[in-house]
């Protein structure tokens, strides 16, 4: 298989992947309060649907924090498996979790501390019930920074030298 071809795998796997564990921790958390309405498809993107009005705000605030949570936490048990992962012998699996890694860091915070005012707040709607915006924006924007540094420290190197092991040269790039 080419290296495009991994590469497109990869990104598209990364993409699913994240709406499975981003949204289906929204799901999760909907039916455990008992307020799930419905899901939404809404282009290549996927929203989970509450009565809001069966909430209190700090049950939206969780509802909206939980998407971000779960993001983050397969982030850093992606992390913590990265040598095992970066040991497997199929280059589409490592692919897959490449992009899937960089997914998981980085998305969440990336849309949480900048993006969000852009396209009418989403998850920062309910978390800004929790803490004020400015504060969650500025948290966000360090874990970004964090997760920036993680990347660029622990996953890419570990990556690049898989990848170079089984002679497929800049598959990461």
């Amino acid at each position: 298989m080419s290296k495009r071809a991994r590469q497109y795998i990869g990104i598209i796997s990364a993409v699913v992947i994240y709406y499975l564990i981003h949204e289906g921790a929204h799901l999760l958390t909907a039916l455990v309060m008992g307020v799930f309405k419905q899901i939404n498809f809404m282009g290549i993107g996927v929203q989970i649907d509450v009565f809001n009005d069966r909430m209190s705000d700090f049950q939206m605030g969780i509802f909206c924090l939980a998407g971000a949570l779960a993001s983050l936490l397969a982030a850093y048990i992606l992390l913590a498996l990265r040598k095992r992962i970066c040991s497997a012998k199929s280059p589409v699996f490592r692919c897959v979790m490449y992009y899937t890694s960089i997914t998981m860091l980085l998305l969440d915070p990336i849309y949480l501390s900048i993006l969000c005012g852009f396209f009418g707040g989403g998850d920062m709607n309910g978390i800004s019930l929790l803490i004020p915006e400015a504060a969650a924006r500025i948290i966000f924007g360090v874990m970004l920074v964090v997760n920036a540094f993680v990347f660029i420290k622990a996953i890419l190197p570990e990556y690049k030298a898989s990848f170079a092991e089984s002679g497929e040269k800049n598959e990461n790039s």
